[in-house]
């Protein structure tokens, strides 16, 4: 088995055509069709359905792929790791964040790791804990920022906590009547702007809610981090969201919850079977240091402390 044979196998398995794979893998489509023949005879199993005009996956196929997508992120994180050696000059992180962590926290970081590392390429992946965990495990990332507890164990995983969070209840700032604090209890009645399914906030609100004992209104549901905030400006109602959202959103106020129940604890996660590459490793001692530093000089977002 080779991996030219399983790159072939994943594009054949992504585009659902042997003449658009062969395109992408910029070969041949004959000799793409004899690398799959190969792995298939090696395998011994057929990996396609082959139809006119349709090709898709076997169950053999079916549990090859997501296989063959980890191997192959593993031969190239090999590869840039032996690059690394000349001395971060080269380089690459896949870094995965949670909207909000994206939006209040990783751009200052981004910014020191590229004035520090100008030669290490930087991809960031947004996306929900459990999509992040999901990628880790595939090993389409190196590292991401998730949210703690996840929802299920991962033995794959290594996780560190980094942060401590409050949650918020965030309205519009020209808001007439409003309280120091709020109880998950004064939500009752009130119309929330809800996140999309699948969101870590959007469970840890309506479970909240459920334990006090009553279901929530949903003003409007289905929303991004981004939306979110912009239905709750528009009037649409409030939510529950993380403290640092709130930064340099003028027409946003959040008023805290208390007693303060509702916290989150931010995570820097990774492969267990597999060691951070050496531009990983960077990228870990400079959120650390950002976070330590912004720690000492009082400039966290208010309601966020080091774990």
């Amino acid at each position: 088995m080779q991996l030219q044979q399983l790159a072939s196998f994943v594009a054949v398995a992504e585009t659902s055509h042997f003449t658009q794979a062969a395109e992408r893998m910029r070969v041949a489509q004959p000799s793409l069709s004899k690398q799959i023949k190969t792995l298939e005879t090696e395998l011994g199993a057929p990996l396609f359905n082959r139809a006119r005009g349709n090709v898709s996956l076997t169950p053999a196929g079916e549990a090859l792929l997501p296989l063959a997508r980890r191997m192959l992120a593993d031969a190239d994180t090999a590869r840039r790791e032996v690059a690394e050696l000349a001395g971060l000059r080269r380089g690459r992180v896949r870094l995965g964040g949670t909207p909000s962590l994206c939006a209040g926290l990783l751009a200052e970081v981004l910014a020191r790791f590229h004035r520090d590392y100008p030669g290490i390429d930087l991809l960031v992946e947004e996306g929900g804990s459990r999509d992040l965990v999901r990628d880790l495990a595939r090993g389409q990332l190196d590292l991401a920022l998730i949210i703690l507890p996840l929802h299920s164990s991962d033995p794959s995983l290594v996780t560190e906590d980094i942060l401590n969070e409050s949650l918020v209840v965030a309205s519009p700032a020209g808001a007439t009547t409003r309280k120091a604090h709020l109880r998950i209890e004064d939500l009752r009645g009130r119309p929330l702007v809800m996140f999309r399914r699948g969101y870590d906030l959007r469970e840890a609100t309506l479970n909240a809610c459920r334990q006090a004992g009553f279901e929530p209104r949903l003003a409007v549901e289905g929303g991004e981090m981004d939306a979110v905030l912009r239905f709750v400006e528009a009037g649409l109602g409030v939510a529950v969201v993380p403290s640092m959202v709130l930064d340099g959103r003028p027409g946003l106020a959040g008023t805290p919850l208390s007693p303060p129940g509702l916290r989150r604890t931010v995570a820097l996660a990774h492969r267990k079977d597999v060691e951070p590459t050496r531009a990983a490793q960077a990228f870990r001692a400079t959120l650390l240091s950002y976070l330590s530093q912004a720690a000492e000089k009082g400039t966290l977002p208010q309601g966020v402390g080091l774990a």
